[in-house]
């Protein structure tokens, strides 16, 4: 049971910013952080851009590391066939 019934569950609308490439999740930041610069009258609908926010930069984050660690991961290859 939901704790807060002025809130929603979490979770399903947030089950799309799991399959957001970096593009899409960022610019969707971008108009997130946005519109919680302006003010808003509905606690609960602030809390929730806040939440969907805060997913959105969660994403952001972990698909740069994924290709942080991808490019740590290639670099030695690509120095061997460069040679000296």
């Amino acid at each position: 049971m939901n704790p807060h019934p002025a809130l929603p569950q979490r979770g399903r609308e947030l089950d799309d910013v799991a399959a957001m490439d970096y593009e899409a999740a960022a610019a969707e930041l971008e108009r997130t952080v946005a519109l919680l610069g302006k003010e808003q009258e509905d606690l609960a609908e602030s809390v929730r851009t806040f939440e969907r926010g805060l997913a959105l930069a969660r994403r952001c984050a972990r698909l740069l590391d994924d290709a942080e660690r991808r490019l740590n991961e290639l670099a030695p290859a690509v120095e061997r066939t460069a040679g000296p």
